[in-house]
């Protein structure tokens, strides 16, 4: 069963967290994230992530990020590409989706679970109607009158 760890922009890793945490409170040994503020320098970034790392791995983990390119990510690639006796994938775009679909699938290996990720996380983006839902009846008040047309 691979472990979780979030490296994001503060503070969305540790919010994160709070939402599984929140669904799904027997997960709650799988996940760390690590909230990363503006002006923390990115070897004490690296060292804690390191840390977390350590803490999550079994041996294997998936680590997800908020942004491709940006810091977390590029400090998640490193401890990805130099993590011996391990196999660790990253995930760029974390989402509540994205996230809720790893931990139902927490037991599945790594490469199904990496698979699974991304899936929640596109499927879980969609517009939304910002009209009222067809299936909720209308009940008129005193000023709809003016709305309706009489035909005469």
């Amino acid at each position: 069963m691979p472990g979780l760890l979030i490296i994001a922009h503060a503070p969305l890793a540790s919010s994160l967290k709070a939402v599984a945490g929140h669904t799904f409170p027997e997960c709650s040994g799988l996940l760390q994230a690590l909230d990363v503020p503006p002006d923390m320098p990115v070897e004490e970034i690296e060292s804690q992530a390191r840390e977390l790392l350590a803490q999550v791995r079994n041996p294997d983990a998936l680590i997800f990020t908020d942004v491709f390119g940006a810091t977390p990510c590029n400090v998640a690639q490193r401890l990805a590409s130099n993590v011996e006796g391990a196999q660790v994938k990253v995930i760029a775009g974390v989402n509540v989706p994205m996230l809720w679909r790893s931990l139902c699938y927490a037991d599945e290996p790594l490469e199904a679970l990496a698979a699974r990720a991304v899936a929640g996380a596109t499927q879980g983006v969609m517009q939304v109607a910002t009209s009222r839902p067809q299936n909720q009846t209308h009940k008129p008040g005193a000023d709809d009158q003016d709305q309706h047309h009489h035909q005469q």
